[in-house]
């Protein structure tokens, strides 16, 4: 697979919305010389909207530094002195030994960028901050994408900031078996519409993403996704990426790797996939210990669950009964086990297994045994001297769940950092938003509601004074018949207090058929205000929850992921919501 040179960092017009500047020296880091100015100008029509990503109670706690949600993570991400903290502890478990193990757990490294980073990063023993997704279908979404970038920011600030080498690492979580979740990808097609492409369920039967290999079917939604892609210059490039990485024959996660290798290796991001087999010989003593401690570590979440409770914050990841926080294939697929007398069950297939028949499974296959949502992050502490995790708002949120559970292991979390959130809004997209005089997170609220708000705002000053008037009238001149009524007869109340009901009703009433008369009116020009929403909220989902980036990709090129870096910084210092 060639890896695609992505240039440089855009010099932006000034900073962007909720963008944080590094006091990291990069020197000639090839992703910060100058573009040619007919790029310049193309990046120019985009703007973005960058920030935190916002979440549950607990998630918003812990980014705004409140002091309830401190006792639930290991540290501040905007604390210098956690991730010093953090160094020295995973110091005291990683020597020459087991770094040379988490190397090698790695993918091999395909770009000079990347060699000469882990010969230098072994050389001297560094350390890893990671991120990671489960595959989506031809890398999307963007989101994905950002969490990429946010952990090569982070990883450079912290090179900088302790003196050794820090790797970015980019866990594929390729044990997933959520078919429904993968199988699919949105865009905006040419004909400015959202369109869903789905690749054909190949038989998954619950089975992990890196064991289901597709057929002509992968083939045929990649054409789909290239006809619905606009026409450019940077078209041929791209496609020949596409089809070289989602060819008959390739998995979902091998498909999703490949594509953001070549995207991102020469920015120097390294991947791990979760079913390497070094990775997964590395992580076997910790999960048949899950296995033999499942009662006691299932205690230890319970605990943590009620902490939460108490301080008023809910959890992320529901804590089952008896539930061990492994997998194990079997007849209906990927299973959870469950603790079950002196042995254990599968959940979905209602076999029962001894500690000796998963021993006997995992010897033939060491793959069929997996961690959960919960357990995973252990075993990527256990096996990559990870200093931080660059995270979402649900990972923010569960891995506040995590910090008693990382203990009885021995061990301290990685600092949660955040990924960054961003909104790309196009030239087009942003004249329309300026029109009306809308904001961007204006367009997040349902459409009719924003296209009442805006016809109420442009209704007529005459008609308004008018309504204010026969308001003011009503509410004076029923005050007055009501007190005059109950001095004849206090039962009057009643009667009069229906009647005030009904002039403001009748008074609501004629002002909704003004503004649905109003959005008649301005059908044309709201239509094109809905269509700058579904650029941004389609669906009414964030666009970075929904788009794919090769939208953006073939629109602008590689460059517009130096656009991103250039947004994407890292400094110590509370995040903005």
């Amino acid at each position: 697979m060639a890896l695609v040179a992505l240039g440089v960092d855009v010099p932006a017009r000034g900073r962007e919305a909720g963008a944080r500047r590094t006091a990291l020296p990069r020197g000639d880091d090839p992703a910060r010389r100058a573009l040619p100015q007919r790029l310049l100008r193309l990046l120019l029509n985009i703007e973005l909207h960058v920030g935190w990503p916002r979440g549950s109670a607990l998630v918003n706690a812990y980014l705004d530094g409140a002091p309830e949600a401190a006792p639930f993570y290991a540290g501040r991400f905007d604390d210098p002195a956690a991730f010093v903290d953090k160094a020295a502890e995973v110091e005291g478990r990683f020597d020459a030994s087991t770094r040379a193990r988490a190397l090698a757990a790695l993918e091999p490294a395909a770009h000079p960028a990347t060699v000469s980073a882990r010969e230098a990063w072994a050389e001297r023993g560094g350390y890893m901050v990671t991120t990671g997704q489960q595959p989506g279908l031809f890398g999307g979404p963007l989101y994905s994408l950002y969490k990429a970038l946010t952990a090569i920011a982070l990883a450079r600030a912290l090179e900088g900031a302790l003196g050794r080498p820090v790797l970015p690492v980019y866990w594929i979580a390729s044990e997933d078996h959520d078919w429904a979740e993968a199988d699919h990808t949105w865009l905006i097609d040419r004909d400015n519409e959202l369109v869903r492409i789905e690749v054909a369920d190949p038989g998954a039967g619950g089975r992990p993403l890196h064991r289901v290999r597709l057929g002509g079917g992968i083939e045929q939604a990649l054409d789909r996704f290239l006809d619905a892609l606009p026409a450019s210059d940077f078209a041929g490039d791209l496609e020949t990426l596409l089809r070289e990485a989602y060819a008959a024959g390739c998995t979902l996660p091998g498909g999703f790797t490949a594509v953001l290798r070549a995207l991102l290796e020469p920015l120097g991001l390294h991947f791990i996939d979760a079913a390497h087999p070094e990775l997964k010989q590395a992580s076997l003593p910790l999960l048949f210990e899950e296995l033999d401690r499942a009662a006691e570590l299932e205690a230890v979440l319970a605990g943590t669950a009620r902490e939460l409770s108490a301080a008023g914050f809910d959890t992320q990841v529901h804590l089952p009964e008896a539930g061990v926080n492994l997998f194990l294939e079997g007849p209906a697929g990927r299973d959870r086990l469950y603790r079950d007398g002196d042995g254990f069950s599968l959940h979905n297939a209602g076999v029962r297994l001894s500690r000796a028949d998963i021993e006997a499974r995992v010897s033939e296959d060491p793959l069929v045994l997996s961690p959960n949502v919960l357990l995973r992050p252990v075993v990527e502490s256990t096996v990559l001297p990870t200093l931080a995790y660059v995270a979402g708002p649900g990972e923010m949120a569960y891995f506040g769940q995590l910090r008693a559970y990382f203990e009885a292991f021995g061990m301290r979390p990685p600092i949660v950092h955040p990924r960054h959130a961003a909104v790309v809004v196009e030239a087009k997209v942003g004249k329309v938003l300026a029109k009306f005089g809308v904001e961007v997170e204006a367009l997040a609220q349902p459409f009719h509601e924003l296209a009442s708000q805006i016809a109420r705002e442009e209704t007529p000053d005459d008609v308004r004074e008018a309504l204010g008037g026969l308001r003011a009238a009503a509410g004076q001149g029923t005050g007055a018949l009501l007190a005059a009524a109950r001095r004849i007869d206090p039962t009057l109340k009643g009667p009069v207090g229906h009647a005030r009901a009904q002039i403001f009703h009748a008074l609501e009433e004629v002002e909704k058929k003004i503004v649905h008369a109003l959005k008649r009116e301005n059908e044309i020009a709201l239509a094109q205000l809905e269509k700058a929403r579904l650029h941004l909220y389609p669906e009414g989902r964030p666009q970075e929850r929904m788009l794919n980036p090769f939208y953006y990709l073939f629109r602008y090129g590689n460059p517009f992921v130096g656009r991103l870096v250039e947004a994407f910084t890292v400094e110590p210092g509370p995040g903005e919501g």
